[in-house]
């Protein structure tokens, strides 16, 4: 009998561990079920949201990039504007959703930024986000007045030219924070060509470019304007007017030789350029006698010593070549005959109004020539 009971009881511990084998199968194959399903479904929420973030979502149609401008000021509103005006996002509410998830619609960054064609959100945000953008050649030269310059620089830049006019005539501003005038702050903007952010403002531009004025004025350069009994300022200007004098760079040594002549004598430079800048005519090819006698402080027919400011915007090389003067006994100069850009020399004023005379005789022939050809051409 006992030995049927365990018989019994052997049983029935077989039937309930059958029973709890086939209670934890359908427990693990239920688990594996609702795995798979999680799986499954974080599977295409993560595709979802993976394709939200990576996929491309810039369109620029035949163009491989864009710039893209931000102004000063900007948020995100108006950053969203500006994109969907241009027609650049393909799918605006995802650009949207990944900005708010990246933090990007709270720094909001300005500048010119290069937008590239087939670009996804996390690329373009992250750009965007960091600021991350390109930079703007700016180049110079041919620059006469601070009101061609300002016009320059404003259509390159986020400011506008009024504003860096304005700058540049705040008499103030100028001498408080680097003790020059007006007239000698255009003595800064030495002609090259430089790098900076579409968002500079007209502060930082001056400052940027008085940065690399004291740059350029390095230890040996200021060592040679002090041996000439100049400083930076001042070989800046006469650079700007024999700038104006001669085209032939390997001229100006020696033009500069006559103007520091005639500054160390007391005469009176009596520079065509500089009248011509009083005047106001910049296209003007000749100067006459009343040209001479026009009244501004930059006429060095009627004032003594060099103007107030440069006249143009010297390049670096003519800077260089007046630092390096050519040490004569010269005081005149005039066009040679032969119109070929270059000067005759001369020590006195007989010898020059010699040569003014060959000059002008060739000119009136030149003239007769010229006069000839279209009566000629008529005919």
């Amino acid at each position: 009998m006992m030995f049927g009971l365990m018989n019994l009881f052997y049983n029935a511990l077989t039937l309930k561990k059958m029973a709890d084998k086939r209670k934890r199968k359908r427990i693990l194959k239920a688990v594996l079920i609702l795995l798979a399903v999680l799986l499954v479904g974080g599977g295409i929420v993560g595709f979802k949201y993976y394709r939200l973030i990576f996929k491309v979502n810039v369109d620029l149609g035949d163009k491989e990039s864009e710039y893209f401008f931000i102004p000063t000021g900007s948020d995100f509103n108006a950053v969203k504007t500006l994109l969907i005006s241009k027609h650049i996002l393909i799918d605006e509410n995802s650009f949207v959703w990944l900005a708010e998830k990246k933090g990007y619609t709270n720094s909001v960054k300005p500048g010119r930024y290069l937008i590239k064609n087939h670009m996804t959100n996390n690329a373009l945000i992250n750009m965007l986000r960091s600021g991350r953008q390109e930079s703007i050649k700016v180049t110079f030269n041919n620059i006469r007045i601070r009101q061609q310059l300002s016009q320059r620089i404003g259509q390159l830049l986020e400011t506008d030219s009024a504003s860096i006019n304005e700058l540049l005539n705040n008499k103030t501003y100028l001498e408080d924070k680097y003790n020059m005038t007006p007239d000698e702050i255009m003595c800064i903007f030495i002609p090259n060509t430089y790098d900076f952010y579409w968002n500079t403002s007209a502060e930082e531009f001056v400052d940027r470019m008085h940065k690399e004025y004291e740059k350029f004025w390095n230890e040996e350069r200021r060592k040679k304007a002090e041996d000439m009994g100049l400083d930076p300022i001042k070989v800046t200007i006469l650079a700007s007017i024999v700038e104006q004098e001669t085209k032939k760079l390997d001229e100006v040594p020696k033009i500069a030789g006559v103007y520091m002549n005639r500054l160390n004598s007391g005469m009176l430079l009596q520079a065509c350029p500089t009248a011509i800048y009083a005047v106001g005519d910049f296209t003007l090819k000749r100067v006459l006698k009343w040209h001479t006698e026009v009244e501004s402080p930059y006429n060095t027919y009627i004032h003594k010593g060099l103007p107030p400011g440069p006249i143009c915007l010297p390049p670096p090389t003519v800077i260089d070549k007046t630092l390096d003067y050519e040490k004569s006994d010269y005081l005149f100069f005039c066009a040679k005959e032969d119109f070929s850009g270059y000067h005759n020399f001369a020590k006195t004023n007989a010898q020059h109004e010699q040569n003014a005379a060959r000059y002008q005789a060739a000119l009136e022939k030149e003239i007769r020539k010229r006069k000839q050809k279209e009566q000629a051409a008529k005919h």
